[in-house]
């Protein structure tokens, strides 16, 4: 007959209750990503100075006093929210850029891109709330960044220049422009409007890289069909 095991023995001894160290920072990494993405959801909707930590709480289900565990402030939040918008689109440029291709496919990739991003969570508080709210230190890293993803659009803008794939064009300017077109999508970008963001980002692509006047030859052959009707008009008046 087995004796049996005394009750003390290695193998009964529980696990511990706590969760390793790597765990644990995962987890917490989770909770910040949720605290972060739920502030940006609620400044959008209602604006940064309308916005406390409270409703912040009651959205995530937990009190108040547990954010801070996760964030300092709601500066520190706002601050977070606008530079992940910024980091997100200078990985676009890049991954678009490491792609290959031509310096224009290599310029509509990261323009699709940026125009997906402002209609995202971070990407739309970096737009709508901006840099504005934030104490200076935190305004001067943020215009870092925006000055880092400007120079990137130059350099793309450049390299299409050079390979003869876009008009000579002042770099600078073009790259505001492009910008500030594809941003301004992260305002009036609604998620339950009639277009969705890749319908959005081909058609203000389309206009950005094609215009909206059509090419000299389509409209000299419009021409004369003008003057066939003036003609035509001019008998029935006589």
């Amino acid at each position: 007959m087995a004796k049996a095991r005394p009750k003390n023995s290695i193998q009964d001894e529980p696990s511990s209750p706590w969760r390793k160290a790597g765990e644990r920072t995962r987890e917490r990494e989770i909770k910040r990503e949720a605290v972060l993405r739920t502030a940006a959801q609620l400044f959008n909707e209602k604006g940064f100075h309308a916005v406390s930590l409270d409703e912040v709480a009651e959205r995530l289900n937990v009190t108040k006093p547990t954010l801070y565990y996760y964030v300092k402030n709601k500066d520190e939040i706002l601050a977070e929210c606008v530079r992940s918008g910024l980091e997100l689109m200078q990985e676009a440029i890049a991954r678009s850029d490491e792609a290959g291709g031509t310096a224009i496919d290599k310029l509509i990739a990261a323009m699709r891109k940026y125009a997906e991003i402002v209609t995202m969570d971070f990407g739309k508080c970096l737009i709508r709330v901006g840099e504005d709210p934030l104490p200076p230190e935190s305004r001067r890293a943020v215009r870092r960044l925006k000055a880092e993803i400007d120079r990137e659009f130059r350099h793309l803008i450049e390299l299409g220049i050079a390979e003869g794939s876009l008009r000579a064009v002042d770099p600078k300017l073009a790259a505001f422009t492009l910008a500030g077109a594809l941003s301004w999508i992260g305002r009036w970008y609604r998620a339950d409007g009639e277009l969705g963001p890749d319908q959005i980002a081909e058609q203000c692509i389309g206009v950005l890289m094609g215009g909206l006047a059509l090419p000299p030859k389509a409209t000299v052959a419009r021409a004369p069909r003008a003057t066939a009707a003036k003609r035509v008009a001019k008998k029935a008046a006589k």
